[in-house]
């Protein structure tokens, strides 16, 4: 059984082309994927809750 792809916080940014700043902004203000915060500090995404955020995002457009 596969592990769920998890995405580095660079990595989503890189792919949203969009800042750190930015990214925390809209996080602040309730939007964006779900993280999730690792032992180490560390964020990580699931690609499946990037993939369903994106989609979500399309549709309000």
């Amino acid at each position: 059984m596969a592990r769920p792809q998890m995405l580095k916080l660079p990595e989503v940014l890189a792919e949203l082309g969009m800042s750190r700043a930015a990214f925390y902004r809209m996080r602040a203000r309730g939007l964006g994927p779900r993280l999730i915060k690792l032992p180490n500090g560390q964020l990580r995404v699931r690609r499946s809750e990037l993939d369903s955020w994106l989609s979500g995002c399309e549709e309000a457009a």
